[in-house]
């Protein structure tokens, strides 16, 4: 058997969990190969590659384009549910200074299914009512927020997410490549947008929400600059940095 050349997680002493936690503790820290996996976990060859198997059956592993395990969807997701809660909490500050900043509405969406739904929104009115308030819907295949909440998707979700869409794969590709989206808000009328990831680094790091900040045309022009799309960048990184220091018990926002 080889020795692990890594820190191992807790045990509860049944076996065969114990040695599917070692072998997910492997993977959370980068992409390894059947090799690597078996020297990282100390496990037999054997029992490391029946193990990965099944949890690649059961969507907890999968692999990237070089043949690599690496975390799953379906911790993703998990990870994804666990941070709904927080995610309202921890954004709300940083989108109320980012208002501030920028002198526009800034909202946070995250997807539910064919939806993308508002859950923070720092705009008020002159009657002190937001024209967007939380809870507000739209589909997921419009606008700059759909885009960021879907450009990071898997192939297969990519191509449900575009049949029908008012964006293209290229223009997903672009947001991919740049980081950011930006284009006619769908939500309200005559207004321009921008949007950012929020980005969990846990479970091997997925897209859990998207910081969107709007206004006139004038205000957001159709090639926005790079002090507008970096204050927004940079809301939706503090967002990030917020939900990993919850995951580990902290509750200050950065």
């Amino acid at each position: 058997m080889s020795t692990a050349t890594t820190s191992q997680p807790p045990k509860c002493g049944v076996g065969v969990l114990d040695k599917t936690s070692a072998l997910l503790g492997v993977v959370e820290q980068r992409p390894v190969t059947l090799s690597e996996l078996v020297a990282r976990s100390g496990l037999s060859r054997p029992t490391t590659h029946r193990l990965a198997r099944a949890l690649e059956r059961l969507g907890m592993f999968s692999r990237d384009e070089a043949g690599r395990f690496v975390l799953g969807p379906r911790l993703g997701s998990l990870v994804v549910e666990a941070h709904r809660g927080r995610l309202p909490r921890l954004a709300e500050p940083v989108l109320d200074e980012l208002a501030e900043r920028t002198g526009l509405a800034a909202r946070l969406f995250r997807r539910r299914g064919e939806a993308q739904v508002c859950v923070v929104s720092s705009e008020r009115g002159p009657d002190g009512e937001s024209t967007v308030p939380v809870g507000t819907a739209r589909s997921v295949r419009a606008g700059p927020g759909a885009q960021v909440l879907l450009a990071w998707e898997e192939p297969d979700e990519l191509y449900e997410g575009l049949r029908g869409a008012r964006f293209t794969a290229a223009q997903l590709a672009r947001v991919r490549g740049r980081g950011w989206a930006n284009g006619p808000d769908p939500l309200v009328p005559d207004a321009q947008a921008v949007a950012a990831p929020v980005w969990s680094r846990t479970a091997g790091g997925r897209v859990v929400a998207a910081v969107v900040v709007s206004g006139t045309a004038a205000r957001v022009p159709a090639d926005p600059d790079r002090a507008l799309t970096s204050a927004v960048i940079d809301a939706a990184a503090r967002i990030g940095d917020a939900l990993v220091g919850s995951y580990h018990g902290e509750t200050s926002v950065p």
